[in-house]
């Protein structure tokens, strides 16, 4: 008797637990179905090294690249940045592979060299003669790589808020985003992650934008709901993974750098500090430009664009500058 009632008990939990990872799948489908109908794409597609890259190109001259951090996509740029801009430039943004409507190829690692010999794919494919590089966040690491394994592509970099050091309690930091295992990683992407992600979405993005406010629009315009999929979950994953395992390498090469290169940072963000990933940068790449910003936090690009935009024409105009005359460089 007792033995049949634990019997009965037992299958009544593993329904119980089906039915629960059941609700989880579904819960997720409905919340990235939700994100795309907002969401949808606007731009174009193309093939680089088995990546299906989503990116918008906007405007005719010298071409500027936009690189966006981890967990974003292209309206980082396309929203905050294009608008404003003005002529004379070819701006193109793209959505990193596995980010927005990007995919990532089958096995790919996300390693920084891996995802700066795409951006380098694309740069030739789109026939881009020697852009400027922009990143963000995780994009620094990203324009970083590219300016020391690919210098020949690109005529300079300008970064925003750049992830550029290993630190310590880097794990502890990102959470349930650092899953090694890519079967656990996968679980969890069409699981718990993304229903819990948009349950803490208000207190996330307060996070990201302080100590300044997240915009109202942020979650449409500017692309938010497009990080609650489980692609995109499974990338942002993969990225924080590889990164650990990359960065201190490429870290050690930030002095092979010359072209023209400067960094804009907040002092008071509070998801990548400047004391550790901006400040020691100024003694490891020659004639780098450094501006600081007093009181911004992460997301310059949404709270000061004007001072953005400001900040990358002038590395834009040296950089340029010296892709025309490369022996100017020693004067800059």
């Amino acid at each position: 008797m007792l033995l049949s009632i634990l019997s009965w008990l037992l299958v009544v939990l593993v329904l119980l637990a089906v039915l629960g990872i059941a609700s989880l799948v579904l819960a997720t489908l409905w919340i990235a179905a939700k994100a795309e109908r907002l969401v949808p794409p606007v731009g174009k597609f193309i093939e680089i090294h088995g990546n299906r890259i989503h990116y918008v190109d906007q405007g005719e001259g010298r071409p500027i690249v936009f690189v966006h951090g981890l967990g974003a996509q292209l309206h980082h740029f396309r929203h905050t940045l294009f608008g404003r801009f003005g002529p004379g430039y070819r701006l193109i943004a793209l959505d990193r592979p596995g980010a927005g409507y990007s995919v990532r190829a089958s096995g790919a690692s996300g390693g920084l060299p891996e995802q700066a010999g795409i951006v380098r794919g694309f740069i030739e494919a789109l026939g881009l003669e020697r852009p400027l590089v922009v990143g963000h966040s995780l994009g620094g690491a990203i324009a970083l790589t590219l300016a020391v394994e690919h210098p020949e592509v690109i005529s300079g970099i300008a970064l925003l808020s750049p992830l550029t050091h290993m630190e310590a309690g880097a794990r502890e930091k990102l959470g349930s985003l650092y899953i090694p295992s890519r079967l656990w990683r996968r679980i969890m992407s069409y699981t718990l992650a993304i229903p819990t992600s948009l349950r803490y979405a208000r207190p996330t993005m307060e996070f990201i934008f302080a100590p300044q406010a997240s915009p109202a629009d942020y979650m449409v315009d500017g692309g938010g709901w497009l990080g609650l999929r489980p692609a995109h979950f499974y990338a942002t994953s993969s990225d924080v993974v590889a990164v650990e395992q990359d960065l201190g390498r490429i870290e050690g090469r930030y002095s092979e750098i010359v072209m023209p290169a400067g960094i804009l940072f907040g002092t008071a963000d509070r998801v990548i500090d400047i004391r550790t990933h901006g400040e020691p940068m100024q003694n490891k790449i020659e004639r780098l430009e450094f501006e600081s910003v007093d009181g911004l936090g992460h997301m310059p690009q949404f709270n000061e664009p004007e001072r953005v935009i400001a900040f990358i024409k002038r590395i834009a105009a040296r950089a340029f500058r010296s892709d025309i005359n490369p022996a100017s460089q020693q004067f800059q």
